[in-house]
């Protein structure tokens, strides 16, 4: 709990068993989460066990997809902060400090990797990924008008409850895009919000986005399209509130 405040911390999984019990430690070391929710996405046999190893709340979600997962955490969620976050190692549970000490000023608070000074010797956010995530970036500020963003892609995320549940409603995206798509929702509803740096590790396992440059790339196109429809869509009022279940 964080000044009268309950924390909810939500990591979605599929291929971390190796890593996902030292994130949970992490988080539940800085003495203020209140509930760790774990999806399981159709994660490797053996995730279960390590979770099961911890306090964390383990649900499941049987679309596949990153999207679909932080959905499924999402409503699960209970804290008056929920955070998304990653349990694959690459990002710190000490930095959820830095999130909170914006928290009472902003209703979102995003984390940014594209600033080198916190970020690691041999990660995954190569030159390319650095410049394409600052460049996409610079492009959502222009089309709709908002505050400095640096990183499209970062999960490392604080929402005020509330916010979620106003924007919950309005969510598409099933995949790794629903990242980017939590963007755009907040800067098309003029939601308050702060982009942070946090630090970004060397992750355990491989990414099955960005796994190869080829597949950067391709990934690429398909975000920038996402970003420029959903606007044509919103400006239009052809983005409605769903009912599809998670």
């Amino acid at each position: 709990m964080f000044h009268g405040k309950k924390i909810s911390v939500v990591f979605a999984t599929y291929r971390e068993k190796a890593s996902i019990r030292n994130a949970i430690a992490e988080f539940e070391g800085t003495g203020i989460v209140d509930e760790i929710v774990v999806v399981n996405n159709n994660a490797e046999l053996g995730t279960d066990e390590e979770v099961k190893k911890t306090k964390a709340r383990l649900v499941y979600q049987p679309k596949q997809g990153y999207g679909w997962a932080l959905r499924k955490g999402i409503k699960e969620a209970v804290g008056d902060y929920i955070v998304l976050c990653e349990p694959d190692y690459t990002y710190a549970g000490e930095d959820i400090w830095k999130f909170l000490a914006y928290a009472e000023d902003f209703d979102i608070v995003f984390g940014s990797r594209t600033n080198r000074a916190t970020v690691a010797p041999n990660t995954d956010m190569s030159t390319l990924r650095r410049i394409g995530n600052v460049f996409y970036a610079k492009v959502i500020e222009v089309l709709y008008g908002t505050k400095t963003i640096t990183d499209i892609g970062c999960t490392y995320k604080l929402f005020k409850k509330e916010v979620l549940r106003r924007i919950e409603p309005y969510f598409s995206s099933g995949d790794p895009k629903f990242a980017t798509e939590l963007i755009l929702l907040a800067a098309s509803f003029k939601i308050p919000f702060v982009e942070i740096p946090v630090n970004y590790r060397s992750r355990v396992g491989e990414s099955t986005i960005i796994s190869h440059w080829y597949k950067l790339i391709r990934w690429a196109f398909k975000l920038m399209w996402f970003f420029f429809s959903f606007r044509i869509k919103w400006v239009l009022g052809r983005i409605k509130p769903s009912n599809e279940n998670v």
